[in-house]
């Protein structure tokens, strides 16, 4: 049913949505938008092809144009909010993530929309470039492109600027990030 494929498919959704949003919460609203969305065309959806790719392209032109519609709207600044915070098992790994997730947020959003998807959707080429609606060709291009920023930036990260280095677990996912055809973990 349906349904319960949207449901197995909500910690990827999820992840990706983490990476376009930057927000937890803005991303749990872009996942719900696109659930809701998909649920209300879900007539349109072919029985036996890509689910996956399918949400994936929903949330995609879902935030692209929740963005046009941001910029034409002024924001507030809630002063007297404060994020969260959560206790952690493992701070090394939190540290990689945010130094990663930082580093994926210098590339430009092209780029580290195709690594995310090939990188950590586990899309193959084909299908991030159908969700992506750009050709094949392209989208190895970006992640090649993404792939080899981010080793520059750690490696400039590497330089020793008054004793902050990226850790050990940062260099190790970047490494797994290099390899051709290696998909990588991006969130948790």
């Amino acid at each position: 049913m349906l349904k319960d494929d949207i449901v197995a498919l909500l910690p990827d959704l999820r992840a990706f949505a983490r990476f376009m949003c930057r927000e937890r919460e803005a991303a749990d609203d872009l996942v719900q938008n696109t659930v809701l969305a998909a649920l209300d065309k879900q007539i349109q959806f072919e029985a036996g092809t890509n689910l996956k790719g399918w949400l994936f392209t929903i949330m995609r032109n879902r935030f692209y144009s929740d963005l046009r519609t941001q910029r034409r709207r002024p924001t507030s600044i809630d002063t007297d909010s404060a994020p969260t915070l959560a206790a952690v098992d493992n701070p090394e790994a939190t540290l990689a993530l945010k130094e990663l997730t930082s580093a994926l947020f210098e590339l430009n959003p092209q780029s580290r929309e195709a690594l995310v998807l090939v990188g950590a959707g586990g899309f193959s080429y084909e299908e991030a470039a159908q969700t992506c609606g750009a050709a094949v060709g392209t989208i190895k291009s970006r992640v090649s492109r993404a792939r080899d920023a981010l080793a520059l930036i750690f490696a400039e990260a590497s330089i020793p600027k008054d004793a902050i280095r990226p850790s050990a677990a940062a260099a190790n996912i970047l490494a797994q990030c290099a390899q051709a055809g290696r998909r990588v973990a991006l969130a948790a």
